[in-house]
């Protein structure tokens, strides 16, 4: 039997990580990240136990990972849906309503990836957060933002902090109380996104998550 190609190898690598992201987010959205070993993963994912260690230190960064895969991809599905638009304040309002509907629809998930946040590590530097970033910085750009250095890390930390109001435990903020706040900020119109009212829940939380960990690589933004 021939030897397998370097660009098959490197396929087949680039599968086995993203079946683990996959089950990474599975599993902690179902159980809690305490409850979620990495032996759990494995299983879920098909995979070696051994071979985790082999693309991530540990659970928390693999779990972090996972997190940004999903945020980095629910926003990049929001921003280029139909009707396609390159207006930056439309792309502004869509990406905050991707980024508060993680929260709604995943609190489990995205309260643990907070609290990992807060560990002594951060922001876990991987390709899945640099992409997040590149999204963002993007719609800052589109928005017509003269100082995206500044302006960037401002709405992530304005998201971050809406997120966070909207999961603690016993005095959440409502989503549409955080979002006026952000659209008003923002100078953006109610209507612009995707308004509550025009959304059909709980129905419409999507338990297949197959299509965010797709094992095609996508292009940057530019």
């Amino acid at each position: 039997m021939s030897p397998r190609s370097a660009s098959v190898n490197e396929e087949l690598r680039r599968r086995s990580r993203e079946r683990l992201l996959q089950a990474a987010v599975e599993l902690v959205d179902e159980h809690g990240f305490e409850a979620t070993t990495l032996g759990d993963i494995a299983d879920r994912a098909g995979s070696a136990r051994g071979l985790v260690s082999y693309y991530f230190p540990g659970k928390r960064q693999l779990v972090q990972s996972a997190v940004h895969r999903l945020m980095h991809r629910t926003l990049e599905e929001a921003l280029e849906r139909e009707p396609h638009t390159e207006d930056g304040r439309e792309r502004l309002a869509r990406a905050i309503d991707a980024i508060l509907g993680l929260a709604r629809d995943r609190p489990v998930l995205m309260r643990q990836h907070m609290a990992g946040l807060l560990q002594a590590e951060g922001f876990v530097q991987c390709p899945e957060q640099r992409r997040l970033s590149e999204l963002l910085s993007d719609t800052v750009t589109r928005y017509g933002s003269q100082d995206v250095a500044a302006d960037y890390p401002r709405l992530r930390a304005l998201l971050m902090g809406a997120v966070y109001a909207a999961l603690i435990p016993g005095v959440p903020m409502p989503a549409p109380a955080l979002r006026a706040e952000l659209f008003s900020r923002y100078g953006l119109d109610w209507e612009s996104g995707v308004p509550p009212e025009s959304e059909t829940r709980p129905e419409a939380r999507e338990k297949d998550l197959s299509r965010f960990f797709a094992t095609e690589e996508r292009p940057s933004t530019t």
